[in-house]
C-alpha cells in the first residue's frame, strides 16, 4: 500500500485550514486535512503490517498527517523495547504539539519504572518537541501512585524561551497542584517556576475543576506582577 496516497485520499481541504490554525508552525501546504479518526482507522487497519513498518522507517514525512499517523500506529505495540526503539527513532521528527501529545502506548504504562529514566532524559532536552514530549510523559504517567517529588524538583527547573515547552509544563503544574497539592504548592509560594511558567499554572489550575475555590482563591494571591 502506498500509505501517502491513502492519505491524501481521504483529504478535507476545509479541515485543512482549520488544522493549520492550530498548528501554526507547520506550513499549510504540509498540511493534508485529515480528521483524526479516519488516521485512527488506517493505523488500525494498518497494524502489524510490513507496510506500516517500511512507513515508520522512512523518515523524515512530509505531511503532517504523516506524524500524526506515525505517532499512532506506535501506540499497539506490545514490546516495550520495540515500543522504545520507535519512539526514539521518532523523537527527532516530532514537529507540533499535536503529535508529541497523543495518546500513551499501554506497553509504557505497564512499564513506568523503565519508562521513567527515558523520561527524565526527555525534558532536560533543548529541542522544543522532545521536551514537551518527556513533560507530557510526566504528567499524564507520574503524578498518581508513580508520583515522587523529585519529579516536580527536575521539571522546575526547565527553562525555555519556547511557547510549547513553557506551556505543557504548566500543564504539569496545574495537573500536579489538582493532584499532589502539598507537594506543589511550594513552587508557587517560593517563586521556583520562571515568571510566565508561573502565573500560567495559576491561570490553568483556576480553570480547573479540580480544584477548590478555596484554593483558587489563594492561588490569585500568588501571581507574579
Amino acid at each position: 500500500m502506498n500509505i501517502r496516497e491513502k492519505l491524501l485520499e481521504l483529504t478535507e481541504p476545509s479541515y485543512g485550514d482549520f488544522q493549520a490554525r492550530i498548528v501554526p508552525n507547520i506550513p499549510r501546504e504540509d498540511i493534508i486535512g485529515i480528521r483524526v479518526p479516519k488516521i485512527r482507522a488506517l493505523a488500525k487497519e494498518l497494524k502489524g503490517s510490513e507496510d506500516i513498518k517500511a512507513f515508520r522507517r522512512a523518515l523524515p514525512h512530509k505531511y503532517y498527517e504523516e506524524n500524526l499517523l506515525h505517532i499512532i500506529s506506535i501506540e499497539d505495540i506490545k514490546d516495550y523495547e520495540e515500543c522504545m526503539a520507535e519512539i526514539k527513532a521518532f523523537l527527532p521528527y516530532m514537529n507540533c504539539w499535536s503529535v508529541t501529545d497523543n495518546k500513551v502506548p499501554k506497553v509504557l504504562t505497564k512499564n513506568r519504572d523503565r519508562l521513567i529514566t527515558e523520561v527524565l532524559i526527555w525534558i532536560q532536552s533543548p529541542e522544543t518537541y522532545i521536551c514537551r514530549f518527556g513533560l507530557h510523559m510526566l504528567m499524564s504517567q507520574f503524578l498518581d501512585e508513580d508520583f515522587r517529588t523529585d519529579y516536580l524538583k527536575l521539571a522546575s527547573t526547565v527553562r525555555s524561551c519556547e511557547y510549547y515547552v513553557n506551556m505543557m509544563n504548566a500543564w504539569l503544574f496545574a495537573t500536579a497542584l489538582a493532584k499532589k497539592w502539598d507537594a506543589t504548592i511550594p513552587y508557587l509560594e517560593n517563586n521556583r517556576l520562571d515568571k510566565w511558567t508561573h502565573n500560567m499554572t495559576i491561570r490553568k489550575a483556576i480553570e480547573s475543576y479540580r480544584i477548590t475555590e478555596e484554593q483558587k482563591k489563594y492561588l490569585r494571591t500568588l501571581k507574579i506582577q
